[in-house]
């Protein structure tokens, strides 16, 4: 008896005096719940304050099985299942199976109502959390630019896709946390100390973006590669004078507030993310030098075979013809690839490598976009004599849509590239706007250059040129077609094409330019001209009313074309 009331003395000595702390913190951990306060994550929204992505109140579910009885694990699992939907089995399964835990979630992302009902229930060792959601309130609009969210090993909202990615570190906010102290069933006790601290919440993003006229584009697009068969579309719509995106549609379109298999082709950004040989649209940059070098004018005469020959490699126009007298002008108003080879020639493929650098060919764009190419436009030293050719009229090189709506609105500028901006402010949780900063503008061809080029552009969108569907009534419009032999990854060669239409109006004072390009269109006409004009005059003419630009109310002189006429 002796030897084991030393041994219970020793135990009760070890036990509250050399030990008694650990087991008093031990004891104290026990009755210890600490939870995160959730921080809202930024705004995303259009020029005007429109949310395009939110923060949103919900609420989780959760257990402490350590404290459940087996009987109070079954009553749970049945009474909380019509809820939260999800089935008994499986509620009784997860807690079963997690008796040692002293939390488990049952169910995230409910409604608050949700929360409300499970807390009427009474259930003991069920409890409610509040947490932060993402929403997206104009479901697709906007997509494939704003992104979206995913929760994180942290148990936070992380951005996964485009701007919720790009701006991941701004939109975040820092979580609060709070610490109590509960009574077995979960239940704080009212007495004990508890400890709080405050999150602080996310930064908002502004858009350049206006959310009419990238509905109406999205609609369009949508509309048009729907009715074509195409694999896919992208719209750009630019102001020149600010680099300012109001728009940037691409079909096929995904819900971010429901992402599913079918929706995986869809997520990303088509105007960033994929480059294309631009074809005729890039005739532009090539009457830029010859321009800008003045090497030619609007009137030179350019004697335009029925084919001619470089590197080994025929070359031929769209429509077969004999021997033509053209002007330059009619040069770019028929899209003869012919006649631009042979004013390219007189620029030199140093000279012309050398433009499309500086109109932003062969290097991102500085909007910086997640995923964003630079497209692919080799060295000047390295192009073969049909590359040299090619190149010329958009063959043979790729740029990104982006790049090429910013090249036409340099054009539309006087001949200033100003950089496009997607992001127009960031807006602190105190409300404090602090706008985003613009890149310098850099002149690339001179005010009379650009000038001669607009006046040659607005032949395109007329019965003289390959696009009188891109006209628009009451307005100048300057532009031009675009039809290119589609690279095809699968197969290593060409299939099917790329159809496209860039221009801007007013012409005479350029105030928008819109970029419509559609991927491998199938369904009858493929020719920029007829596929993608017309959807160009639709959405051109939405966003001139949208934002209230009048008509000029001049008339162009109109330029000689064919000088055999």
């Amino acid at each position: 008896m002796v030897a084991v009331l030393v041994v219970i003395a020793g135990r009760l000595a070890q036990l509250q005096g050399f030990g008694s702390s650990a087991y008093a913190e031990a004891a104290h951990q026990q009755v210890l719940r600490k939870s995160v306060l959730p921080a809202d994550r930024g705004m995303i929204t259009d020029r005007h304050g429109y949310p395009l992505a939110r923060d949103i109140e919900q609420r989780a579910v959760y257990a402490d099985p350590f404290v459940m009885s087996e009987a109070e694990i079954l009553t749970a699992a049945r009474k909380l299942a019509p809820v939260i939907g999800r089935s008994e089995n499986e509620l009784r399964k997860l807690m079963t199976t997690n008796r040692k835990a002293r939390f488990v979630y049952l169910g995230r992302g409910f409604e608050r109502s949700v929360g409300d009902e499970v807390t009427g229930l009474g259930l003991s060792g069920i409890g409610v959390l509040d947490e932060r959601g993402r929403s997206y309130p104009a479901g697709t609009l906007g997509a494939n630019f704003v992104g979206f969210t995913s929760r994180g090993d942290n148990d936070v909202l992380d951005g996964r896709a485009g701007l919720e990615l790009a701006y991941d570190d701004v939109l975040h906010g820092t979580n609060g946390r709070r610490q109590i102290e509960a009574d077995p069933s979960g239940r704080e006790i009212p007495s004990a100390q508890s400890m709080e601290k405050e999150p602080v919440d996310g930064s908002t993003l502004r858009l350049t973006i206006e959310k009419d006229i990238q509905w109406e584009a999205q609609r369009a697009i949508a509309e048009v590669v729907r009715n074509s068969e195409a694999d896919g579309g992208t719209i750009v719509v630019m102001q020149p004078k600010t680099g300012d995106l109001l728009a940037l549609a691409d079909a096929p379109q995904y819900d971010p507030n429901n992402i599913t298999e079918r929706d995986q082709d869809a997520i990303g950004n088509r105007s960033t993310g994929q480059a294309f040989e631009p074809g005729s649209v890039n005739k532009v940059i090539t009457m830029a030098a010859a321009l800008d070098r003045s090497l030619i004018d609007a009137t030179t005469p350019i004697t335009v075979p029925s084919s001619i020959e470089r590197g080994g490699v025929r070359i031929n126009d769209s429509e077969p013809h004999g021997t033509e007298h053209l002007t330059a002008a009619g040069v770019l108003a028929r899209s003869s690839n012919i006649g631009t080879v042979q004013i390219a020639e007189r620029v030199g493929s140093a000279n012309l490598e050398e433009m499309m650098r500086a109109f932003g060919l062969g290097e991102k764009t500085e909007l910086d976009f997640p995923g964003e190419t630079a497209g692919i436009l080799p060295a000047a030293s390295d192009w073969s004599g049909s590359q040299a050719a090619t190149i010329a009229y958009g063959q043979g090189m790729s740029a990104t849509a982006i790049q090429m709506a910013s090249v036409y609105a340099t054009v539309a500028n006087g001949g200033l590239r100003v950089a496009p901006r997607l992001v127009d402010a960031v807006i602190g949780p105190d409300g404090v706007a602090q706008e985003t900063a613009r890149e310098p503008e850099r002149r690339v061809i001179s005010t009379e250059t650009a000038t001669t080029l607009t006046r040659m552009l607005e032949e395109v969108a007329t019965n003289q040129g390959t696009a009188p569907a891109a006209e628009v009534t009451g307005y100048r419009v300057a532009g031009k077609t675009g039809t290119a032999k589609r690279y095809d990854a699968a197969s290593g060669g060409y299939k099917g094409y790329i159809s496209s239409f860039i221009g801007f109006a007013p012409a005479d004072d350029p105030q928008i330019v819109v970029e419509v390009v559609l991927d491998n269109p199938q369904n009858g006409a493929y020719y920029g001209g007829e596929v993608a004009a017309p959807v160009f005059s639709k959405v051109m003419s939405f966003a001139l009313t949208t934002l209230g630009v009048p008509p000029p109310g001049t008339k162009p002189e109109s330029l000689v074309l064919d000088l055999d006429r």
